[in-house]
């Protein structure tokens, strides 16, 4: 009877220990699945902790890392345009853009871009209650935005600086980048 106790207990331990060298699954969460998103996650203590190690794409240009992230994920789950019809709306409190994610079918994570295209690296935040995943989390996102995104994809943002007052068209065309200073783009209210 001892000798099952014991195997079991290796057996189990064995699986725990080969989990948490599996990679994660990374699932992003589509533009039409924010508010299910927002609803399930609405408890969540955020947190950045466990996501500060620097990777090589903490050292990259933004709009670089937002082409990497269109190539790899598609569009980003929420953008400025998105936003600024709300009714408590500031454009100095908006972001570029929001990638939203699902790990492992039970953590929430967001990428997002707050300093716009003028800056290297992103901010990551998931759920306090996962700061123990989220190292493994970072290096699976940097092999990803890095491996498996050779060739960079167009995209095209707007973003407002609240230190310059000033909009910006934020563009990947035709292999170049550009942030153009614009007017208030005549789309947005």
């Amino acid at each position: 009877m001892k000798k099952i106790v014991l195997f079991l207990f290796i057996a189990l331990f064995s699986v725990d220990v080969y989990a948490q060298f599996e990679d994660p699954e990374i699932r992003k969460v589509e533009h039409s699945e924010r508010s299910q998103f927002e609803q399930r996650f609405s408890d969540i203590s955020w947190t950045g902790q466990g996501l500060y190690n620097p990777t090589t794409i903490d050292r990259i240009p933004t709009v670089e890392l937002r082409s990497r992230l269109q190539a790899v994920f598609g569009d980003p789950t929420q953008k400025i345009g998105d936003l600024i019809n709300e009714r408590n709306f500031r454009p100095g409190k908006a972001v570029q853009f929001e990638y939203w994610f699902i790990i492992d079918e039970e953590m929430p994570l967001m990428i997002l871009d707050l300093d716009g295209p003028f800056e290297n690296g992103l901010v990551y935040v998931g759920a306090s209650r996962y700061i123990d995943m989220m190292p493994q989390v970072k290096r699976m996102l940097n092999r990803m935005l890095m491996n498996e995104s050779e060739e960079l994809e167009a995209f095209s943002d707007y973003f407002y600086s609240p230190e310059r007052d000033q909009w910006y068209l934020v563009e990947y065309q035709d292999g170049e980048f550009v942030h153009e200073a614009i007017d208030r783009p005549g789309n947005f209210n």
